[in-house]
Order: C-alpha cells, then structure tokens, then sequence
C-alpha cells in the first residue's frame, strides 16, 4: 500500500541570509539582498505556471532557507497565497529567533501559517558563536513567547550538538532550556561536516562520534520525560504534533521545489532547480522552466530507498521488507515490534551504517 497516496507537498525555498554559518551547505547568499523583490515574485510566477499545469492542492507546505524571516511578512505571504491548499494542510515557515516578533507572529497565523520551526542549536552564547551562527539566545525565550502568544498551536525549536568546544553542560542546558520553554515537537540533530563549506577545511573543529552518541543517548532519555517521543532519529514530538511535510519525504511522496536549488519529486523522478536567485529569476522571467537536472529512480533503488527512509522512522518497516540476508546485515540494530522492524537505540545511533548495509545487502543479491 502507498501510503504518501493523496499527499502532496512543496517546498519553497529563500536564499537569502543575512550571515552564512559555518557548517551550511545550502543554497544561501548573503550578498542578493536586493534581488528579494524580484525573487518573490518570480516565485509567485512559477507557482501560478504549476497550478496551470494541474499540481494538486498541497497537503503540507514548507517554506525553508536560507532564512525566510528575512522577507516582510506580507511578501512572503503573497507567495504562499498562489499555493492552493487541502484541507486541513499543514504550512511551515523557518525563523530566525532574532527575526520573531508578535506582529509578525499574528500576520503568518492569519495569512495561513499554521506551524512555524525556530533555528536554535543552541542557548549557550560560545557555542552558537562556535557553529557561526550570530543570534542572541536570550531571544529564543521572546521568540517562543510570541509564537504561543499569537495562538499558534504547534511549533517546532531546532537543536544541533557536537560544535567545537560543546561540553556536556553546555548540553544539558541547551536541552533543559528547551524543554523548559515546552514545545510540541524538536529536531536535535548531530552536526555533520559537508563539503565546500568553512568547517569542511578546519578538522580540529570536527565533532567527536562518541561525544555525539552520549549527548543523543542523553537527550533521548529526557525528551522522553518530558513528553516528547522519538518518531524519526531526528525528531521529536508530543502525540498528535508530528510533522507531516516530514512524512511525505520519508515516505516518497510527490512534492514540488519552487525556488533556486529547490528540489521536487514525483513518481521516482526527483528533479532540482538551478542554485542562484539570479539564474532563477532570469528563466521565469523567460518563461523558461527553471529545473538544472533530474534522474529517474529505478524499482530496485525506489525500494531500496524506501526502506532506507521507513527504517528511521518509528513505525519501521513490515517483516517482509527483509530478507534472511538483510536482516543477517543489520544484527544487533533492528529489533521486532509486533510485525515490524525497527530501529534499536544502537541502529539509530549508526543510521548512516544501516543504510550502508542494506545497500550491501542488495549489491550481493
């Protein structure tokens, strides 16, 4: 059964970033400001060519960066007000905590933003400066105080452990400063080092695997305490607050990328956008489609994906999406749950290992 069947997603991207930190490898620039006119309302643009050309009504949106607060509120609503929308759909932006205010708040819940996630990592002032990101965490605190003061119901606080010079208490404050804070979902991720960006070339400043392994370990046990369950490796929720733009990638539904670098998938085709506002702008202003290059996915890699993405998750996969040699492959990182495997707290500490060994595992077969 597919079940991404009915769901549709798209992804708006916004380049724009007033400093570019040091582990990012996204398609953001600190030096377009003066193309964000243009910029949305070649958004607009190709929005409006999509629902001409029959895309589905949107099930989830999510509008990420670069860093989308940096947008009056009012000219990013206009782009998602092209977004035809089903019922009940869900609608994310990304913020800046130095960005939030209550009016900007209130004009996103009205304009039809139903869940904002807030760019964290971190309430402790060296690390943030470690990762090379430049807000204030004090303002993490009024940022929360608005979102909840404007009536959204749900929201989402991003955390990342592992910076240079992170120690455990460093840590543990971050992670009681947010629970303390309550919000009905998070995102703690490891920090990763990507290629081409500033941390790449510095190794002293790599992450240590096991101090990201205590730091998971730890912060699993108070999640859990605290009301917030683990339904994907990355992620956290209260019942009922799960994200479901998250779901429809993991479980490879169709979604459209409108933006620079954006990417989009249907079908197993996954296609993506050119990487700059300028190239963006001057093909939609041509009427030309923006997209860079695309691949098409054969049975054998969709289901190999599949699995690889379903594993993460909670709710794991069915007992026969293994073989006897898969599940050779993954001893000791997937246990039984009724009739589905899932991940044991080892297999999501080495999610990147299982993924390598069921490809493996295929490659053999």
């Amino acid at each position: 059964m597919n079940q991404s069947a009915g769901l549709h997603g798209v992804y708006v991207h916004i380049p724009f970033c007033a400093k570019r930190c040091d582990y990012c490898a996204f398609a953001t620039f600190t030096d377009r400001h003066h193309l964000q006119g243009e910029y949305v309302q070649s958004l607009r643009k190709h929005i409006r060519s999509l629902v001409t050309g029959g895309m589905p009504a949107a099930t989830s949106v999510f509008v990420g960066g670069g860093t989308p607060t940096m947008l009056p509120a009012e000219e990013l609503l206009s782009v998602l007000a092209e977004i035809p929308l089903a019922s009940r759909a869900e609608v994310t932006v990304e913020c800046n905590p130095d960005d939030i205010t209550l009016e900007m708040m209130q004009q996103y819940l009205r304009g039809g933003v139903n869940r904002v996630s807030v760019g964290v990592q971190s309430t402790v002032d060296h690390v943030l400066k470690s990762l090379g990101r430049t807000h204030n965490p004090e303002n993490v605190q009024r940022a929360v105080a608005h979102i909840k003061q404007a009536g959204f119901n749900t929201f989402n606080l991003d955390i990342m452990y592992g910076a240079a010079g992170e120690t455990f208490a460093d840590w543990k404050q971050t992670v009681s400063d947010v629970i303390a804070l309550d919000p009905p979902h998070v995102s703690a991720y490891g920090l990763t080092i990507e290629a081409n960006t500033p941390l790449a070339s510095q190794p002293e400043r790599h992450p240590d695997d096991d101090d990201q392994a205590d730091k998971y370990e730890w912060v699993d046990d108070h999640f859990a305490k605290a009301g917030l369950f683990n339904y994907e490796i990355s992620n956290w929720a209260k019942p009922g607050h799960e994200c479901a733009h998250n779901y429809l990638y993991w479980m490879q539904g169709n979604y459209d990328g409108i933006g620079c670098a954006a990417h989009a998938h249907k079908d197993g085709k996954r296609w993506w956008n050119v990487r700059t506002p300028d190239r963006y702008i001057e093909m939609i202003n041509n009427g030309e489609d923006p997209v860079s290059s695309s691949e098409v996915l054969d049975d054998a890699t969709k289901a190999l994906e599949h699995m690889q993405l379903l594993i993460r998750t909670r709710e794991g996969v069915p007992t026969s999406a293994f073989s006897p040699d898969d599940r050779s492959h993954l001893e000791g990182l997937i246990e039984l749950h009724d009739d589905r495997y899932v991940l044991t707290r080892a297999g999501r500490l080495m999610a990147n290992e299982v993924s390598i060994r069921l490809r493996g595992a295929q490659t053999s077969q």
